[in-house]
């Protein structure tokens, strides 16, 4: 029992050697730390924007009910999720691998035949007799991780996790700004459609009119023709506008896990394009780069390239195991007894001298880390640029929506003017209607642009890591 303690004893001694290979840490010339990453952002419009964290589910500052149960859905039925949280738990399965290798090994064994054996190989010239022989026994193992490969192979299996873990991450961002998106489709085709039977009813009116002028001797026939032209193009909008919108809700189907027969149906009945009354909540560029999933799956990825030098590393030198075994060997009547019994306790040094091909296996780990490293730095330089990107076509977007809502407002002025022009006689009705088509014209201007301050919001989020 003693010697068995000693043996213990030296086994946990040598297995809690320092590994081999860099121990990691994010490189103080990494991109991420660089003080001009870390601060505001620089093209954050003060009047449109706030220096708040990010809310975890961003959808719910349009303050819409059908929004927010779509977004629901998607989280928990869409297939490229389910995809992602099956990658998750091979990659987990991975990890629980690697730990394995730590563990003691056990096994054990039992076997029974009757047979004559060889007299000969027993070093006896005269024939055995035929007996009923048995072999039962138990076996442990353990390999020694002097040199700290297994807790390398650990360490990248558990960085690979996490990686795969934020990519999970990175698909629900993509789904909520999908769903999003889909959603404003179909907000604002219905809305476009809307404003196209509007100028529809009017452009009718004018062939009508247009018709008695001719009756009356008051016009001439091509004025006819060409309202009617008018009408027949103005006709012409409602089908893009309807197949759309059909598009968009075939859309959500799919992302919230449906076939198209079952698109959601409280979608269909959004007729104006879900705005947000406050200012945006951003952050700044320290709670981008902590929050956005491809930065911090790049960053376990350059974790577990680091990791795998180590691994890379340790097949340079021995491989020491100990094992122990004990059983019962004999006729099987025999099985158990003094004469019969068995054990044995040693251990097994492997070593492979390692040549170029070894030490070209460091180098090509060692070259790993450093492409890990570049894709790190790159994944943050575009973190940020999609972010600066985002916000400064928020902002642009934002003044040119303002300008087209002055523009309404004038076009609703003068066709008030026009109006009462009409209703004091001294206007013609075409005039009248004129102002009314100026002022649909410049509603559908709003309204697309509307639809496009939407967008920018959802690409915002999306690039700020924002959803789930």
């Amino acid at each position: 029992m003693k010697r068995l303690f000693l043996i213990g004893s030296a086994m946990l001694a040598l297995a809690g050697c320092k590994a081999v290979g860099p121990d990691y840490h994010v490189p103080k010339d990494a991109v991420i730390t660089r003080p001009s990453a870390q601060g505001a952002f620089q093209s954050a419009p003060a009047a449109l924007t706030t220096a708040d964290p990010l809310p975890a589910r961003w959808w719910h500052l349009y303050d819409d009910p059908v929004l927010d149960g779509l977004e629901e859905q998607a989280l928990a039925a869409n297939t490229d999720l389910r995809v992602a949280a099956a990658n998750l738990a091979r990659a987990r399965a991975v990890t629980a691998v690697a730990e394995g290798g730590k563990e003691v090994d056990f096994g054990v064994s039992a076997g029974a035949q009757h047979a004559r054996l060889s007299g000969q190989s027993y070093l006896q010239n005269e024939q055995l007799p035929v007996a009923d022989i048995g072999d039962v026994g138990a076996e442990m193992s353990y390999q020694i991780d002097l040199f700290g490969r297994i807790r390398r192979q650990i360490e990248a299996a558990r960085a690979d996790e996490e990686a795969i873990a934020a990519t999970q991450d990175a698909v629900k961002v993509t789904v909520a700004a999908d769903v999003a998106r889909a959603y404003v489709g179909v907000c604002a085709a219905h809305a476009a459609e809307d404003l196209a039977q509007r100028a529809i009813t009017l452009q009718g009116h004018l062939v009508d009119i247009n018709r008695r002028l001719v009756s009356a001797g008051r016009s001439a026939a091509p004025d006819v023709t060409a309202a009617q032209g008018r009408l027949a193009q103005a006709q012409a909008a409602l089908p893009i506008y309807r197949a759309a919108a059909r598009a968009a809700l075939y859309r959500l189907a799919a992302l919230t896990g449906k076939v198209p027969a079952d698109y959601p149906r409280e979608a269909e009945s959004c007729r104006s394009v879900p705005e947000m009354k406050t200012p945006l909540p951003v952050g700044d560029g320290a709670a981008l780069l902590r929050r956005r999933p491809d930065v911090r799956a790049a960053e376990r990825q350059l974790a577990g390239a680091t990791a795998r030098i180590g691994v890379a590393t340790a097949d340079l030198y021995p491989s020491i195991g100990i094992g122990l075994s004990a059983g019962s060997t004999g006729f099987v009547k025999d099985l158990g007894l003094p004469a019969a019994n068995r054990w044995s306790i040693g251990g097994l040094l492997h070593w492979s001298i390692p040549g170029a091909g070894a030490r070209a296996r460091v180098k090509a780990a060692d070259a790993s880390a450093d492409a890990a490293l570049a894709h790190f730095d790159g994944v943050v330089l575009g973190a940020l640029r999609e972010t600066e990107t985002a916000l400064a076509t928020y902002a642009e977007n934002h003044d040119r929506h303002a300008a087209l809502d002055e523009a309404l407002a004038s076009a609703r002025t003068a066709s008030d003017q026009a109006r009462r022009l009409r209703e004091a006689g001294r206007a013609a009705i075409i005039s009248d209607i004129g102002g009314r088509q100026g002022v649909i014209g410049a509603e559908a201007a709003v309204l697309n642009s509307r639809a496009e301050l939407a967008n920018d919001q959802v690409n915002l989020f999306l690039a700020l890591g924002g959803g789930w």
